[in-house]
């Protein structure tokens, strides 16, 4: 994404000594056409866990040779020498990811069209339309992060007229609001971005904010549509005017005066980590030292020689701790329930400028990088999340695989906290591993074990002027308060008031925490209204954000593309295709983890349903999203029903 000089002869010799030989060798079959990179002696070993495995397991004279051959490869490919091969077809993909993997790896050929878009060399978008053909047409966006800017990007490249309203006064979403110190991603970074806007420049494997938000500030400018984003208005209310076949939305701006839109169409990208959840905590306004959650963290403060209480265990605890640990004086810590914590030989470390150079100079090194990462940290995990009924220790695990998952991750934490028995009961989970989400170790159990940090699992009881009183009775004393408690994910769409065609809203609809939708899109009485991200879509077995996202925006896309293409006013998702899906969906969660009752977590509403992860994988989902299906709509035309 960023214009970077050619690499030097010897900055590439270099960049390819440090090349991951199982991604070089995919990237030199696509280059060359040439089967013999993917058959002996070339066949890279099985990885251990979640390793890079950058020498394939090959000998070093194999190596040696493969490095030195793709320096002449890449050198005729810069000189014009050589023209790429045409790129293989997607029934071939899954065998070519597999046999990159090892030999333990079996990856099924149904994935090939879904490997193919991540590629690049299968087309995921619509046909652009004529300039002016859809003047006539407006489609309003609800936020400006991850989801909103992948809209407004598709919307812009096919010529439909559009507007973000973003409640700030800066693009990002969830990357701009949060700025906790240690604050950053949990997916691989190369993973976490658009196969359409592929960053060979990160920095570090798994990102921290301030790259995040600037690669989101790069997409912004370089596909030219900040000019469509208002800033500082936060939408109040959106209501469907059934009689011009258009939603009249309100917004308010930063200076409190209100403006009206107008849309044939409203995308929600709101996504659903961006309302904080604030616990009830007797007191917890008394408290006299600074107070704030991690989603509201204030840059200024200074935390050296003060003693800071933690309330929360998640993800944004286990990545402020560690980054905190160093500069406090103490930090306690106050546990309601232990997290699995992932290790991954990655995770604190830089990416190299070598590796930087081949992912800029080496052609299809950075997709395949990326591609394998799409499995990898995908649906590679998701036989481990579905239910046996016959396995015989359910209090424990789901699977055979799961109590492999539990033993390795178990053994993790006591290596982690060495000396400090202690500690294992507090910090080894009895529930199965991805019960909840699955997070990524940043040194969370080594700082556990420091002479600084208390890890209290006592309940909070009541928070008073200088501290945090447990249920034991013990005051536990300090001088920064920090809520990590996460945000209020089933709440969808928080404030924002969404009345449909037959007048009731969103909200009378759901209930307060039962946010459902079919393919998580689209919601009967509410026209032409579509979430991204939205309920049941978060791949909880694991996957990239932005993977889910490109599978619905295209499923918009494609079908506003119908909407111009035929006249059509309105669609509106069918009852009776909203409550099969419904069915399908539960009965499928409920043989997932996430049903197992071992845990609370924030997946599941009030009643127990799972209102946040879907029960799929990646490629189901894809399959499901890739080609809208009219018969599930009502359709309109301004003439009347088709």
């Amino acid at each position: 994404m960023r214009e970077q000089p050619p690499a030097t002869d010897g900055e590439l010799r270099a960049a390819l000594a440090e090349a991951n030989l199982p991604t070089l060798l995919l990237a030199l079959a696509q280059l060359t056409g040439d089967d013999r990179w993917l058959r002996e002696p070339y066949v890279p070993t099985a990885p251990r866990g979640a390793e890079d495995h950058d020498s394939g397991g090959l000998p070093e004279h194999v190596q040696t040779e493969v490095r030195e051959q793709a320096f002449a490869i890449v050198d005729d490919w810069r000189a014009g020498r050589l023209d790429p091969a045409a790129p293989p077809t997607s029934d071939r993909l899954p065998g070519w990811l597999s046999l990159s993997l090892g030999s333990d790896q079996v990856i099924p050929a149904e994935i090939g069209g879904l490997l193919a878009e991540e590629l690049g060399i299968a087309p995921r978008d619509i046909t652009p339309l004529a300039p002016g053909a859809a003047d006539d047409f407006r489609v309003l966006i609800i936020g400006s992060g991850f989801s909103g800017l992948c809209a407004a990007i598709k919307l812009e490249q096919a010529n439909i007229p559009y507007v973000v309203l973003e409640k700030n006064d800066d693009l990002g979403g969830t990357w701009l609001e949060n700025t906790y110190p240690g604050c950053g991603v949990d997916t691989p970074s190369h993973l976490y971005s658009f196969s359409f806007a592929q960053c060979p420049d990160w920095t570090r494997y798994f990102a921290k904010r301030d790259e995040l938000h600037d690669y989101l500030e790069r997409l912004a400018d370089g596909y030219d549509v900040r000019a469509n984003i208002r800033f500082g208005l936060e939408v109040a209310s959106a209501t469907w005017h059934a009689d011009e076949a258009r939603w009249h939305v309100q917004a308010q701006g930063s200076d409190g005066k209100p403006e009206e839109f107008v849309a044939n169409a409203v995308i929600s990208a709101v996504g659903f980590l961006n309302r904080p959840s604030l616990p009830d905590i007797p007191g917890i306004e008394s408290f006299a030292g600074s107070t704030m959650h991690t989603a509201r963290w204030d840059r200024d403060l200074d935390l050296a020689g003060r003693r800071v209480a933690v309330i929360g265990t998640g993800a944004s605890a286990m990545q402020l701790v560690p980054a905190i640990v160093d500069e406090a004086d103490h930090v306690t810590v106050f546990q309601r329930s232990p997290q699995w914590g992932l290790p991954n030989p990655n995770a604190m470390r830089d990416v190299s400028p070598a590796t930087r150079t081949l992912m800029r100079e080496v052609p299809f090194y950075l997709g395949w990088y990326r591609l394998r990462n799409v499995w990898n940290f995908g649906d590679r995990l998701h036989p481990a999340l579905q239910i046996d009924p016959d396995w015989p220790h359910p209090d424990r695990a789901v699977n055979e695989v799961n109590d492999r998952h539990r033993r390795f991750l178990t053994d993790y934490i006591k290596s982690e906290l060495g000396d400090r028995e202690d500690l294992i009961p507090k910090c080894v989970p009895t529930y199965p591993p991805y019960g909840k989400r699955p997070l990524l170790d940043n040194g969370w159990f080594r700082t556990m074990r420091r002479a600084d940090v208390t890890l209290v699992t006592d309940a909070v009881a009541a928070i008073e002027a200088d501290g945090v009183i447990t249920a034991d009775g013990v005051r536990h004393l300090a001088d920064v308060l920090v809520i990590a408690t996460g945000f209020k994910a089933l709440e969808v769409l928080g404030p924002i008031e969404v009345r449909g065609r037959s007048g009731r809203t969103l909200r009378e609809t759901w209930g307060k925490d039962d946010a459902r939708a079919h393919l998580g899109i689209t919601v009967p009485d509410y026209p032409n209204f579509f979430f991204l991200l939205g309920p049941n879509t978060f791949a909880g077995h694991g996957g990239s954000a932005a993977l889910s996202i490109e599978m619905e925006v295209r499923y918009v896309m494609r079908l506003l593309e119908q909407m111009l293409e035929r006249g059509i006013s309105s669609v509106e998702c069918k009852q009776a295709v909203h409550e099969e899906y419904g069915a399908r969906l539960d009965a499928a969660l409920n043989q997932t983890i996430w049903a197992h009752p071992g845990m609370t977590t924030y997946y599941r509403n009030s009643a127990g349903r799972i209102v946040v992860p879907m029960p799929w994988t990646n490629y189901d989902y894809w399959h499901m999203t890739r080609e809208p299906n009219l018969d599930h709509f009502s359709a309109e035309t301004t003439v009347g029903a088709i």
